[in-house]
């Protein structure tokens, strides 16, 4: 398989601006399917649940309840391995131990002013949909992404959500680490339909204040239709990755650092960045070798991603190179120089940062310790990865002293008059009336 090498000095503007197009599939396709699904799913609660399970999964439910059992749970645990159990163990116990750090301690206090005291209480919210996909596998990584996090934060009911296997079990690792996290609620629901049961409710499954997890464009569309109901969370597509490279890096790692991402699927994004022209050429190479030792589908989704939303670019200088990723600005990047951490400081957009040559995409995908939920679509300029303070909020409080309000009295009836809001302002001059 040939992998194509450019130079972006020679791209024109089109072919720049068409690097940066991900494949974010349009929904409006298929939203008319998803809002009848929806319909459907707020008409006739589970009974739909069942018929698209039997439709879309293959699986027959009827006559089985939609929220796993005890002794569902019991035989997941039974039926895994012991060595899938003890990374799931490692890895969760990484997601916990770096999220930690990210829970508030608690209420915080400043004095604006004497007597006037402002602060912030976070609290978690009281409910959350996880949805966890299952279209090109199972993914139990999914599971404790979400699950540790939430749990961390304090919310008080945690429901999970995936698509059953045809005989209507839900895949056992994903149920070992949902029980290890510490999961309240896991229906056997996907697709668009779990959405809507999740914003909506029925007669099984309670609905929720925020759902979030990847999914299908379906997921995606249905998402998009309830963002009126309830927290959609952060933007999460098809998968994207980008590496900076220098003269310094080993293109065969590279190659393999590239393959991480390129397998999950056609639509997904990959970028190769670098100064370094033979570089880029021995790591096209190696890649090229690669796909063509896969088995399908994955060499074709290599293929794909290759010819379409992935590049292998030859740069001026690395901070062209850093001024280019912060254009794309990638769900996940991999900084392969001299001097990684000084590289580091010429990155503004990225979601997920790997330094050095020691970290494939896969270690922060299952047990690096950070969020492997992370915003696609170059949504990184504005949003962050999943993480404890997604499932928490704040309320501000003010506590102001007799001294206090006599100091706001005048500057607040002042521009309340300015702003023509008589009560407002009334509130301070007519206080001591009564």
């Amino acid at each position: 398989m040939t992998i194509p090498v450019r130079r972006w000095s020679d791209l024109n503007p089109e072919e720049r601006h068409s690097l940066f197009q991900r494949s974010e599939q349009d929904i409006a396709e298929v939203a008319p399917a998803v809002e009848a699904i929806i319909k459907e799913v707020r008409t006739r609660g589970d009974s739909a649940l069942r018929d698209y399970a039997r439709r879309f999964d293959g699986a027959d439910l009827t006559g089985k309840g939609l929220r796993v059992t005890p002794e569902e749970f019991a035989q997941a645990e039974r039926l895994l391995p012991q060595a899938v159990k003890e990374a799931l163990h490692y890895a969760i116990k990484n997601i916990q131990t770096y999220h930690q750090g990210q829970k508030p301690v608690g209420m915080t206090w400043v004095e604006v002013r004497p007597g006037l005291m402002a602060g912030e209480r976070p609290s978690a919210i009281e409910s959350v949909g996880l949805y966890v996909p299952r279209g090109r596998g199972s993914f139990p990584s999914m599971v404790y992404m979400q699950a540790v996090p939430a749990v961390l934060a304090g919310v008080e009911r945690i429901v999970m959500v995936s698509p059953p296997l045809a005989d209507g079990s839900i895949d056992p690792a994903c149920l070992y680490a949902a029980q290890l996290c510490g999961v309240h609620e896991f229906y056997k629901v996907g697709g668009a339909q779990a959405i809507a049961a999740l914003a909506w409710g029925t007669e099984t499954l309670a609905p929720v204040v925020k759902i979030t997890g990847p999914g299908s464009r379906y997921v995606a569309a249905a998402k998009r239709l309830v963002s009126d109901k309830v927290d959609v969370g952060l933007p999460a597509g098809p998968s994207e990755a980008a590496v900076l490279a220098d003269d310094s890096a080993l293109p065969w790692k590279l190659a393999l650092d590239l393959m991480v991402e390129a397998e999950h699927g056609s639509d997904s994004a990959v970028l190769l960045v670098t100064d370094s022209a033979e570089l880029a050429r021995q790591t096209a190479q190696y890649v090229g070798a690669l796909a063509e030792g896969l088995e399908e589908p994955r060499r074709t989704f290599v293929r794909d991603v290759f010819s379409g939303y992935g590049a292998i670019l030859v740069c001026d200088s690395i901070e062209e190179g850093a001024s280019i990723i912060n254009q794309f600005a990638p769900e996940h990047l991999s900084i392969q120089t001299a001097e990684p951490f000084a590289t580091l400081n010429l990155i503004r957009n990225a979601s997920e940062i790997l330094l050095g040559e020691n970290l494939p995409f896969s270690a922060a995908n299952y047990a690096g310790g950070p969020n492997a939920i992370l915003p696609t679509g170059g949504k990184a300029k504005t949003f962050g990865p999943l993480g404890v303070r997604d499932f928490m909020k704040s309320s501000s409080v003010i506590f102001a002293t007799g001294q206090a309000y006599d100091e706001l009295k005048l500057p607040v009836t002042t521009l309340a008059d300015y702003e023509g809001f008589i009560t407002h302002a009334d509130a301070f001059r007519k206080r001591g009336e009564h």
